[in-house]
């Protein structure tokens, strides 16, 4: 039973990030290449904001009850992309950290090699 809901589980998980729109952008966000649009992917929880509450509004005027999952759905939503802009900046920093230290060790390694190339002259001590 609990292999049946774990391979559920995974199957569902790998339709929702391969399939579902927002979850697309997120992972496009998280490549190296595009951490800079997660704080600008922040603004997209506005239009996400305004469906629930357009929906919690006619909820509380009668509409039929389905329109929880829609509110639900939105909410989600807008948490992610809530949360993709501090996480993308921090991702933004350690790369570039990263890849400082990366340009300074080959800096180095790059005046190691070529004072070690240097020909010695008479008088010179090592």
């Amino acid at each position: 039973m609990i292999r049946l809901i774990w391979t559920f589980s995974a199957h569902t998980r790998y339709y929702l990030r391969r399939y579902m729109p927002t979850n697309r952008l997120l992972d496009a966000i998280r490549r190296r290449r595009n951490l800079k649009w997660g704080i600008p992917a922040m603004l997209l929880t506005v239009p996400y904001l305004l469906i629930a509450s357009i929906c919690t509004n006619a909820l509380a005027d009668g509409a039929p009850g389905w329109l929880h999952l829609v509110v639900l759905w939105a909410v989600w939503n807008a948490l992610k992309f809530i949360i993709i802009g501090p996480v993308s900046l921090i991702l933004l920093i350690r790369a570039r950290t990263q890849e400082a230290i990366a340009r300074h060790r080959n800096r180095q390694a790059t005046r190691d090699s070529s004072q070690s190339q240097a020909p010695m002259t008479a008088g010179a001590v090592r």
